[in-house]
């Protein structure tokens, strides 16, 4: 079996250790691997059974590299990203700087495969919410057709880096203890014990930047422009794993029994939906999982051809470094790379 050369960009962040592990689990082929980060460069990082030495990255960061990870934030990637590709390393890129640029694919393997194709060194992974939602949203479009979807999220803290997972913690800590929060810095408000109905920053329409990447995102990967989607992101104290309450209104008829069994065994999905036992996905469930999970499927009394579901992912894993991981497995496998 070929093997690659690997770069991984923001290595010590939240996703970039979530790299390591999946690259480990899922048995990449690599030969050579290479960690850069912009903090704690000199830093020795195991890896299965090398130690590799962190890196600041540099005008010959990518040269003789074949593919490279990145999750170091759009600025980063807006400087660097460009370099890399032009060295010959295909870029693929966490953050959300390229991801509604019509010249970058935006892509979740199970959705939009063939865009890959079309790539021209740079291809962008989705917003952690939106991959979620569209795995079992792209079934339910190529049966019944989606007319328009009202979600509301729930995320968790882990979404916004290693500082919130340690912020949350802590206010949970002092409120446990009966203290006033000690600090509260990376969120505008308390975070634990609350839920904050702002994700990124607020724009013109009254919506979050968070919000309409949700909105964008989905008519690209679906590529259909006549999707109708609003969307409520709202931030809760749970480290790993968004949940998201999701409102489809289609074209033609589909009952909740249908919409069951056709997310039933598919790809990525895993159906927990038996509310005589209790049975849901949860947060604390999905955690560390690959799949996204799905239930709470009932029928929307309000309309004619209307569904309602829950759907729940580890927003690091799937939201994140599985997915982007994904997209490289599927260039080996086109012989794109």
């Amino acid at each position: 079996m070929k093997k690659y050369n690997v770069v991984i960009l923001g290595a010590l962040g939240a996703v970039g250790n979530e790299f390591r592990k999946i690259l480990l689990q899922r048995n990449f082929p690599i030969d050579k691997i290479k960690f850069l980060d912009l903090t704690d460069v000199g830093t020795q990082v195991q890896f299965g059974e090398r130690m590799v030495t962190v890196e600041a990255p540099g005008d010959d960061s990518f040269k003789g590299y074949d593919i490279a990870l990145f999750s170091a934030g759009a600025d980063v990637s807006l400087k660097v990203a460009k370099q890399a590709a032009a060295s010959g390393c295909i870029v693929i890129d966490n953050s959300s700087a390229w991801r509604m640029d019509p010249e970058i694919p935006l892509v979740v393997p199970e959705v939009n495969p063939h865009d890959v194709e079309w790539h021209k060194g740079i291809i962008a992974n989705p917003n952690c919410s939106t991959i979620q939602m569209l795995l079992p949203l792209k079934l339910i479009h190529d049966v019944a057709k989606i007319k328009r979807v009202v979600v509301s999220t729930y995320q968790a803290v882990s979404g916004t880096g290693i500082k919130a997972i340690e912020e949350c913690r802590n206010q949970a800590l002092d409120v446990s203890q009966g203290k006033p929060v000690s600090k509260v810095d990376v969120y505008p408000h308390q975070i634990a014990f609350n839920a904050l109905p702002q994700i990124d920053d607020f724009i013109e329409n009254g919506y979050t930047k968070e919000e309409m990447k949700m909105v964008n995102e989905t008519r690209k990967i679906m590529g259909d422009d006549s999707i109708r989607l609003t969307a409520t992101t709202v931030r809760i104290p749970v480290i790993y794993g968004h949940s998201e309450s999701i409102n489809v209104e289609t074209e033609k008829k589909i009952t909740a029994a249908e919409v069951k069994a056709l997310l039933k065994g598919k790809p990525g999905i895993t159906l927990v939906d038996d509310p005589s036992k209790k049975e849901y996905p949860m947060p604390i469930n999905a955690a560390g999982q690959d799949d996204v999970f799905v239930g709470r499927i009932r029928n929307d009394e309000s309309i004619d051809n209307g569904i309602n579901m829950w759907v729940v992912s580890d927003n690091i894993r799937k939201g994140a470094a599985l997915n982007t991981i994904q997209i490289a497995e599927l260039l080996i496998a086109k012989g794109l790379v």
